[in-house]
């Protein structure tokens, strides 16, 4: 969540690397993914295109195997190369239930597809590495940096992609479990004020946008939770944070060590946030600020130190600035935008851009927990959010300013604002268009799948991660999925 990067979200926990970069580097307040989900964010960031180019519609279906990022880029013009940990921006990965429950999510029917979201402490007050795959990716990341780094005698591009700080798989819910276990030690939960955790109002069912009931309801958190149950599952993902802030540590250390960490530039960020129970929420696959709001730090040379920069910027703009850094020549057909001018701390008009920055960034939503593809333009103080074809889902608008806590839906009160907000996003995206070739689309691969399992396919789908409530009636449900088709 990029709030954590700074004031006040950044009290409630010791986030030490996080504020060692603010320090001496540039914090962004306003960054956001274009698809608040692992594999489309991931494949506008490695793209520098928005979600609706690269068609990567929900977490199974990504960017070509064959596609230029801008690493390839770097390498192909001298830079010597790596990635550990995660990437998760082709196409193919993800669990079956994943592509199923995106596509049938025109289907009428209300299924929960995650566990109910929980905590869990492990180990003691000594037991530091507590996602061990992180650790052991971030400790490549030294080693190659220790051991081949300082032997190059060409530039170096190096990607460290964490998991954490992501909830871990919950088993009871089975063998196509969700993943919903907050799960921490001692040792990073004592990082963390408990004091200045803020439990966020929740509206009532009754009086819910129809698709956050939707995301709300599927996500298994429309039942009772007590304000210390909100509190430890907040709690707990703000120690996931200090982990991951220490992995941060270890890569500044090596660079320290070795004497390259003056010449090097360090950029952290994120593919989304994280609810943590906000809106009735936990996880992502939201424009609500918990879940679309990610955090951006840049530090190194020509980077000015302790800046703030409140322009909206968003993941897209990484492929810019990536070629911008190594100077090679950046593509015309890019959604993103270089973000060198604002961390050299120049006005915008003090620089020649290929173009000027526009005041607006844009993301979209069209997978899984969700029951329509969704469209945010972030502009100013205004978050307007906009749904399906613009008519038959009612759209939410927001005053960040007064309302950061996103509480009030002002639509209806402010017309002639989203009229304008509206006519904006259609000249970016003709969204009613693209709502409707990703209904097509779901429709067709769901049907290719079935047809792929033959008289096996009932089976399938009763058990995949929603199968605790399919199981009670499968026959609706099957009936609904006919009726759609």
């Amino acid at each position: 969540d990029g709030r954590l990067t700074f004031y006040p979200g950044n009290l409630t926990v010791d986030l030490p690397f996080i504020n060692f970069m603010k320090r001496y580097g540039t914090v962004f307040l306003n960054a956001y993914t274009n698809s608040p989900i692992c594999c489309p964010s991931r494949a506008a960031m490695w793209s520098g295109l928005f979600t609706h180019l690269t068609e990567s519609w929900n977490n199974f279906k990504g960017l070509d195997p064959e596609y230029v990022t801008w690493m390839d880029l770097m390498e192909k013009h001298g830079y010597r190369t790596q990635k550990f940990g995660k990437l998760d921006y082709t196409s193919g990965h993800h669990s079956v239930s994943n592509r199923v429950e995106a596509w049938t999510r025109d289907v009428d029917f209300l299924l929960r597809q995650e566990g109910r979201p929980m905590v869990k402490l492990t180990g003691d007050r000594k037991h530091v590495r507590v996602m061990e795959a992180d650790w052991r990716n971030t400790d490549k990341a030294v080693n190659w940096i220790k051991e081949e780094v300082i032997n190059l005698t060409q530039p170096f591009v190096l990607y460290l992609g964490l998991n954490l700080p992501h909830p871990y798989p919950s088993p009871y819910m089975g063998e196509n479990f969700g993943s919903s276990t907050f799960l921490t030690s001692p040792y990073w939960l004592e990082k963390v004020a408990y004091e200045t955790i803020k439990i966020p109002k929740w509206s009532s069912l009754s009086e819910m946008h129809p698709v956050d009931y939707y995301s709300s309801y599927t996500k298994n958190c429309t039942g009772e939770f007590t304000k210390q149950e909100v509190r430890n599952i907040r709690a707990f993902y703000y120690a996931m944070c200090a982990e991951t802030d220490a992995m941060l540590g270890e890569i500044i250390s090596a660079l320290r060590d070795t004497g390259l960490l003056k010449t090097t530039i360090v950029i952290f960020t994120a593919d989304h946030g994280e609810l943590a129970l906000e809106h009735r929420q936990f996880y992502k696959m939201s424009m609500y600020e918990g879940s679309s709001h990610v955090p951006l730090l840049v530090m190194g040379p020509g980077v000015k130190e302790q800046q703030r920069v409140p322009n909206v910027v968003s993941l897209v703009d990484m492929y810019p600035t990536m070629l911008d850094i190594a100077r090679i020549p950046v593509p015309q057909n890019l959604s993103g935008y270089s973000l060198i001018p604002l961390l050299r701390g120049k006005a915008e008009n003090e620089v020649s851009p290929r173009r000027p920055r526009p005041s607006w960034v844009l993301s979209e939503f069209h997978g899984c927990n969700v029951n329509s593809s969704t469209y945010m333009l972030r502009t100013g103080k205004w978050k307007y959010i906009a749904y399906s074809d613009g008519r038959s889902v009612l759209p939410q608008l927001f005053d960040l300013t007064a309302d950061p806590d996103e509480l009030t839906n002002v639509a209806i009160k402010f017309p002639v604002t989203v009229h304008s907000l509206d006519k904006m996003l259609r000249s970016i995206v003709n969204y009613p268009k693209v709502s409707a070739s990703v209904q097509e689309y779901n429709k067709r691969q769901f049907i290719s799948w079935k047809q792929s399992l033959g008289q096996n396919y009932s089976n399938v789908v009763a058990n995949l991660r929603w199968h605790q409530d399919w199981l009670k009636e499968p026959k609706k449900y099957e009936n609904a999925i006919d009726k759609w088709l």
